[in-house]
């Protein structure tokens, strides 16, 4: 194996990661509360140990091999979280290292949960750097998800393969750095456009810059401690659900639409599917909720309308607390956390596509005991979707499966209760953020007993890295290779 090449792009990355700590430090400048040391320290220590392995290891970077992408992809996103865990370790304001870990890696993974029981008690450098994490998590993993994954043949984007989608793995750009910096310019201008209507809505510019990154990340993490509820503005609310959903959509069919207009969007079965199941979820909550927690049509509607597109889009905002709520509006939003946005997305989770193609798989099944002889097959977008891309669908619904099972029975044997464990366990992997019971939208995680932090950090990073990134170091063919 040759490990120069990944501790070298290791090193970079961590170069990177110590420049992007320089617009925090500069906002706790701005402020000056306290916690600038922390940024300038981090900065030093995240950019000499980079530096370090960037220099020591340098190699000349020739294609990087199958295997090597796997743990290139890994040791980063690792990496990044354990180094961006320094601010919140030499703050002071985390009570374990393993807290700080939990903070940094929730933020990367674009998942929101948080172990903080006093947000506002943050100082506003630190508050950024939350909020930035989940950017900076979002931004790689559309890049990592429309560019890198589909040259390992693996994750999201391989089931649009033989064009099954018009977003297909024929790439945005012949070559992966033009396609990440078109993804780029795409996430910036949804980035900023977002901060103008945040702005325009009556949050000041420090908590419009926030939210933009949390929310275009369909991250979470907010600078109040009721999360968007703590607003009480229903303008605010409803930029965000509009921009949730735009966040939690094919950045592929972004681009495609500035090309092409709004046509493709409705041309895309998965987008219509997305849409459809957020409209139903909406309305059955909302009816579920009219007379039991709200009086009015329009009251259930709102507040149903956002929990539904925060939990589906794996965003975690809250206007209310959803974890008292009746058990089956509770129970609808425990199955969204399994679905998610769509592929190519910053969402986490299983994804629309895949929960599309198992049922059209399930409905080939029944069509074949009614006619045994005639071939029929699984089509999306009009065009047949290739065995072995819904293969890949079905393995990885089954390892997602496992790995939700095997979590929870880990968390209950902590003595954690069984719906706390379980809707933990589903937020994680589906980098939802908050759960249900113990971990519901008004508590956090600082209670979870170290072995379930353990887990849950786990759960984030698989789910982050679509399972097999992770999963397969444990199989013993990959290293005999």
């Amino acid at each position: 194996m040759k490990y120069k090449i990944v501790l070298h792009i290791v090193g970079l990355i961590n170069i990177i990661l110590s420049f992007v700590m320089l617009v925090p430090l500069f906002v706790s400048l701005f402020f000056n509360e306290g916690d600038t040391r922390v940024f300038f320290d981090s900065f030093l220590v995240t950019g000499i140990s980079g530096a370090i392995l960037f220099f020591l290891f340098r190699t000349p970077l020739k294609e990087v091999s199958h295997r090597h992408g796997f743990i290139v992809v890994a040791a980063c996103w690792i990496s990044a979280s354990i180094f961006s865990s320094v601010p919140f370790i030499l703050s002071g304001h985390f009570p374990s290292v393993l807290d700080a870990v939990y903070e940094a890696v929730s933020g990367l993974t674009t998942t929101g949960g948080s172990i903080l029981e006093d947000v506002e008690a943050l100082p506003h450098g630190l508050l950024f750097w939350r909020s930035l994490t989940h950017w900076i998590g979002g931004l790689g993993i559309v890049i990592f998800g429309l560019a890198v994954l589909p040259l390992l043949g693996i994750g999201g984007m391989q089931i649009y393969k033989a064009e099954a989608s018009g977003a297909s793995s024929e790439k945005l750009a012949p070559r992966v750095k033009g396609m990440a910096r078109i993804l780029l310019t795409v996430y910036l201008i949804i980035s900023f456009v977002l901060m103008v209507f945040l702005l325009i809505s009556g949050m000041d510019l420090f908590d419009a810059f926030n939210h933009s990154f949390s929310t275009i990340a369909t991250g979470g993490f907010s600078t109040r401690g009721e999360s968007i509820g703590g607003y009480g503005s229903f303008l605010t609310e409803l930029v965000i659900m509009v921009f949730m959903v735009i966040g939690a959509t094919n950045f592929a069919l972004h681009y495609r639409f500035y090309r092409e207009g709004l046509g493709v969007y409705f041309k895309n079965s998965e987008f219509k599917f997305y849409i459809g199941i957020l409209a139903a979820a909406t309305l059955l909550v909302a009816f579920n909720l009219f007379g039991r927690e709200y009086g009015g049509v329009l009251t259930s509607l709102r507040y149903s309308s956002f929990q539904v597109i925060s939990i589906m889009t794996t965003t975690g905002y809250s206007t209310a607390d959803f974890s008292s709520w009746p058990v089956f509006s509770q129970g609808v939003l425990m199955l969204l956390m399994f679905i998610g946005g769509t592929a190519g997305s910053t969402t986490g989770a299983i994804k629309c596509i895949r929960i599309l193609l198992l049922l059209k798989i399930g409905h080939r099944e029944m069509y074949k005991l009614i006619h045994p002889h005639v071939v029929k097959p699984v089509k999306l977008n009009g065009k047949p979707v290739d065995q072995d891309v819904l293969n890949s669908v079905m393995g990885f619904t089954f390892l997602y499966l496992a790995v939700f099972v095997a979590s929870s029975a880990v968390l209950t044997m902590q003595n954690v209760d069984f719906v706390t464990a379980i809707s933990s366990v589903a937020a994680s992997i589906g980098c939802v953020g908050p759960a249900l019971g113990v971990t519901g939208p008004m508590s956090n995680f600082l209670h979870m007993p170290v072995l379930s932090k353990i887990v849950l950090i786990f759960d984030m990073l698989l789910g982050r890295l679509e399972l097999y990134t992770l999963l397969i170091f444990i199989v013993p063919e990959f290293w005999r290779a």
